[in-house]
């Protein structure tokens, strides 16, 4: 994409661009007035220690390109040249460091000042050396760039303007030079930018045609070389006509293999039917010195070969190594040892004649160094694939970032280490690095090929110096490559021996996550320019994997948090029964499954356990809806049968979209389906009611370790309405278990349900543990390590409250009785010693029996329960509730549930199947 700069007269001040520069050099940020590559520049020539005002570039002498090279870019220079010869514009080819080879063109007056900052040829002109400019520039961004005036770092190249092209070895990718053209700022031109990449192209593809035309000739040698041998060129070929394309593909991979490496010369290939092919490595010399390698293929074991026509000559395409389409000729001997091309002293295998059953043909052709870049080449693509494949297979941010370290140690470093911030590693967004202070981070992942190592590992804190190159890549963006990095591998056992690092910033969405470090210490090779590319490809796959993870990570904890708000927290007080719940959320996510414990009048307690189907925040927002109506519809002291109507209603009207969200912009989307389990448990009577709505079955352990699960009607799930609920009412002996479970417990992919019911009966049948060992035994012996759905489980053991806990009278229709009602009420405090609520409870009982006398029918009975409070009801056979209002001045009445609400802590009423019971609960001192 073409970079276009505006033409001012002068370029004194591109868009503040003086103002901007001296903001930066003082430590400001500027990002909204420079471009991103220039400020990048900036950037490393600050990490890199330079100062605007004071320079000192290295200088070599005698600094000169390969013949090679010069072969194809002296014609491209001597054009371009040519074409800037009326302008004030010099043409520079530096090498691979930056440092100048030649200058050609300008004016003197353009050539004095030049000289006068030491750009000129046997001086280092790259970016570490001089800053901001056309050839350190485009060197350190690996790609074309264009500079004027104050965008220079130094002040003393601010008078000039320069565009910058790298000149890539098209086979290898490698940066072989770089060329730029330089003019004073008043003079600048955007099209220079054009001219510098058309001249860069035009040198690699001269250097394409010498690639091309030396596998030419080396091809020629060997035909040469054949016919020398006494064999014969073939009109047809019967080599390969038997293979198919994935033989084909098995051959010339290994042919490149073979190109490569120098030791071996045979190679033998298994193929596809038996078939066996054997691979022979012949070096060749061309008319013009061009050395190279010939690999020929030979087959066994090929039915009905035939031959056919080849009425063109071979064609060597343009690609390294060349691929020839076999066979091409055959050689009447299996090995051309009398060829005056080869070696003489290069060993040669032996295969005995006739043994084939075709004559060899040359499969491959190339150069030893081409072919080492080819196999390099298929081995980052292996290495990509399996990257592709293997990271991200989790969605655990850990685990994401050893993956990375397992597929990269060692095939591509000799050990690699991924640090994130903390931040990340709790799901949340990563925050800005700045470039001058120390970064701490978290070694999340390392992997090495030692298996010791004194440099942190997993899980330790690490801290980098504004210097680092970690730290330089997180703050700017941009990954970093240092040759020789012994030095930052302090107190590794092969620091010593350290080559290379690349430190590549772990960015996804816009956002930088971390950085990853690689580093070489072993291999006898540094770090190239194309594995820069093939670091950054692969921290690009693992840093989306890794901010797929975090963001997973957030939600999850998101849902999480959510659902722990919803759940119960710790135990309420009550008497009735001895608590122990478990919940553990599924390895896909939070879900809907609850569990409740609540306290109800009468020193009863109600024990609910419902399931919400679907997972995540949905779920658990749903969850938290119906456990808050159970708490509601609990207050209105329900029965369990038409709790759970109540309970369906409402999913009902939420499935067919009654209910909005906030501001009405919304409609809700409902509960998809939910199940319940709904019990009463009365420690004065021991009775026990349970309903349920689509749940599994309850289980009861006896006394004596005997497990049944009650037979309880199902119930529809919640919100398909349109059928009652039944109830089951059973009596539990003192000291039995009652054991509520979601589906997840006894469900699973592995087992069918009856299974999990008989294993769950085994589990239970220990009626000497207490509920919370029954938990853990449960878990233990039902749950895989990591549960594919939520499981709550609710385990109870039932009291009984003692005979003399509880008192209780018949009470006749009569107004008379008030007077005895209170005095038994008396009695039987002073009995329990509770004299100090004598008063207090003897009004409220003879306001609550005199309301009966005169509004109920039927029996009336008074009783006194001594638990955790003093509880006083009076039940009657009249099902009209009583209601609190405030009396005027001049009524008679109404002052009696007053004064009962403002004398006890609470009060209500429950409806039983023969009338009601007021109850009141007062705090015992």
């Amino acid at each position: 994409m073409r970079e276009v700069v505006p033409v001012s007269v002068g370029w004194d001040d591109i868009d503040g661009l003086v103002a901007a520069h001296e903001r930066f050099v003082a430590g400001a940020r500027v990002e909204t007035d420079v471009r991103s590559s220039v400020l990048d520049s900036w950037k490393r020539c600050r990490s890199a220690g330079l100062e605007p005002g004071r320079l000192s570039n290295p200088y070599a002498a005698d600094l000169d390109l390969d013949d090679r090279f010069r072969r194809a870019a002296d014609p491209v220079l001597g054009e371009l040249n040519a074409s800037l010869a009326d302008t004030s514009v010099t043409v520079v080819l530096c090498d691979a460091q930056g440092r100048m080879v030649q200058r050609h063109g300008g004016t003197r007056k353009l050539l004095r000042r030049l000289d006068d900052v030491q750009f000129a040829p046997g001086f280092d002109v790259s970016e570490q050396a001089v800053g901001t400019n056309g050839v350190g520039t485009a060197l350190a961004g690996r790609k074309p760039v264009f500079l004027v005036g104050r965008e220079h770092f130094a002040d003393c190249l601010q008078p000039f303007a320069c565009a910058g092209a790298p000149v890539r070895n098209p086979l290898s990718g490698h940066i072989e030079a770089v060329l730029d053209l330089t003019c004073l700022r008043g003079e600048a031109d955007p099209a220079m930018l054009r001219l510098v990449r058309e001249a860069a192209r035009s040198i690699e593809s001269r250097l394409l045609d010498q690639a091309t035309e030396r596998e030419r000739a080396l091809l020629t040698a060997y035909r040469r070389a054949v016919r020398m041998a006494g064999g014969r060129e073939t009109d047809g070929h019967e080599g390969g006509a038997g293979l198919g394309r994935s033989d084909l593909a098995v051959l010339r991979e290994k042919a490149e293999e073979l190109i490569a490496s120098p030791q071996r010369n045979l190679e033998e290939v298994p193929l596809s039917g038996g078939r066996m092919a054997t691979l022979l490595r012949h070096l060749v010399t061309g008319a013009a010195g061009e050395t190279g390698v010939v690999v020929e293929a030979r087959l066994f074991g090929v039915p009905g070969v035939t031959r056919m026509s080849l009425t063109e000559p071979p064609a060597v395409t343009e690609a390294a190594p060349t691929a020839i389409r076999p066979p091409i000729l055959r050689t009447s001997v299996p090995l051309l040892t009398k060829a005056a091309a080869l070696a003489p002293s290069e060993p040669q295998p032996q295969v005995a004649a006739g043994d084939a059953d075709t004559d060899g043909w040359p499969l491959l052709v190339g150069e030893p160094g081409v072919g080492r870049l080819a196999l390099l080449a298929r081995r980052r693509l292996e290495l990509l694939h399996d990257a592709g494949v293997r990271i991200g297979s989790t969605l655990d941010v850990a685990c994401t970032a050893e993956e990375l370290g397992e597929v990269t140690v060692p095939r591509f470093a000799d050990f690699a280490a991924v640090d994130l911030p903390d931040a990340v590693l709790a799901g949340e967004e990563p925050g800005p690095f700045p470039a001058d202070t120390p970064l701490r981070l978290r070694r999340v992942a390392f992997a090495a090929v030692h298996g010791q190592s004194r440099l942190p590992g997993a899980g330790d804190p690490v801290r980098y110096m504004p210097s680092s190159p970690q730290a330089r890549s997180l703050s700017t963006g941009q990954s970093v490559v240092e040759p020789a990095a012994s030095n930052r591998l302090a107190r590794h056992p092969a620091a010593e021996r350290a080559h290379s690092l690349i430190t590549v910033p772990l960015r996804a969405r816009g956002a930088t996550l971390g950085v990853v470090s690689f580093h070489r210490s072993e291999r006898p090779a540094p770090f190239e320019e194309d594995d820069l590319s093939l670091a950054q490809e692969l921290a690009a796959r693992a840093a989306i994997c890794i901010d797929n993870a975090r963001r997973y990570t957030r939600e999850h904890q998101t849902a999480l948090a959510l659902q722990r708000s919803l759940l119960p927290r710790g135990r309420p007080e009550q008497s009735a029964v001895e608590v122990a719940y478990r919940y553990l959320p599924a390895q896909a996510g939070v879900g809907g499954d609850w569990f409740d414990v609540i306290p109800l009048s009468g020193a009863r307690v109600a024990l609910v356990v419902g399931d919400v189907v679907g997972h995540g925040l949905h779920a658990a927002a749903t969850m938290g809806r119906l456990r808050t109506a159970v708490h509601n519809f609990c207050s209105l002291d329900l029965s369990p049968d038409d709790l759970l109507t109540r309970l369906d209603d409402l999913v009902g009207r939420l499935d067919r979209g009654e209910g909005w969200a906030v501001e009405n912009t919304h409609q809700d989307s409902g509960i998809i389906g939910a199940t319940c389990l709904f019990a009463v448990y009365d420690p004065t009577s021991r009775r026990c009611t349970l309903t349920r709505a689509g749940h599994p079955m309850p289980a009861v352990v006896g006394p004596d370790g005997a497990v049944a699960f009650v037979d309880l009607p199902a119930g529809p799930p919640l919100g398909l309405g349109g059928l009652p609920f039944e109830t089951v009412e059973m009596e539990l002996a003192e000291g039995s278990q009652l054991v509520l479970y979601t589906d997840g417990l006894i469900e699973h992919r592995t087992r069918d349900l009856d299974t999990g019911l008989e294993r769950l009966r085994t589990v239970l049948a220990h009626a000497d543990r207490s509920p919370e060992d029954t938990c853990e035994a449960v878990l233990d012996a039902m749950l895989p390590t990591q549960p594919s759905d939520d499981v709550a489980l609710l385990v109870v053991r039932t009291h009984a409250l003692a005979p003399e806990q509880v008192a209780h009278w018949d009470l006749p229709g009569d107004p008379a009785v008030v007077s005895h009602a209170r005095a038994v009420v008396g009695g039987q405090l002073a009995a329990w010693g509770l004299d100090a609520l004598a008063v207090t409870t003897e009004l409220v009982a003879s306001e609550l029996v005199t309301n009966a006398i005169r509004h109920a029918t039927g029996p009336i009975r008074l009783r006194l329960i001594r638990d955790r409070a003093l509880i006083c009801e009076i039940s009657d056979g009249s099902s009209t509730s009583p209601r609190l209002r405030r009396a005027r001045n001049e009524d008679e009445g109404g002052r009696g549930l007053f004064l009962v609400s403002q004398l006890t802590d609470r009060w209500g009423t429950r409806y039983t199947s023969d009338g009601k019971v007021i109850w009141t609960e007062q705090r015992l001192p």
